[in-house]
């Protein structure tokens, strides 16, 4: 919540009171006590898995084999019949880092 460091700012430095800092920013005075002294929100989202993790190995092994072999004809021999491995095969493909987590649910953009 980008409001976190607003409100630090406002009671600390302003000397603002709580119910008012409430009332400027259109929230709670739960809210505003919880952020006065904490680092920032506690919610984050937990790492998921991927769907190539069970693959990752032998997809390094067929691109040390065939370096220029495609993103389509890996996914094909690593997993028969699962059209939800190439997106991950060009992530291993690309030394892209496994960041999971940071991309919403449903989202089709890599």
């Amino acid at each position: 919540m980008e409001d976190w460091a607003e409100i630090r700012r406002l009671r600390r430095a302003e000397g603002m009171p709580i119910a008012r800092i409430a009332r400027v920013l259109g929230i709670s005075r739960n809210k505003v006590k919880a952020a006065r002294g904490g680092g920032g929100p506690r919610y984050a989202r937990a790492p998921t898995g991927s769907v190539a993790d069970g693959f990752e190995p032998r997809i390094r092994e067929l691109l040390a084999a065939f370096p220029s072999m495609p993103t389509t004809a890996i996914a094909e021999r690593v997993a028969v019949f699962n059209p939800d491995v190439e997106r991950p095969v060009k992530r291993v493909k690309t030394g892209e880092s496994a960041g999971r987590g940071d991309q919403p649910a449903g989202s089709s953009t890599p």
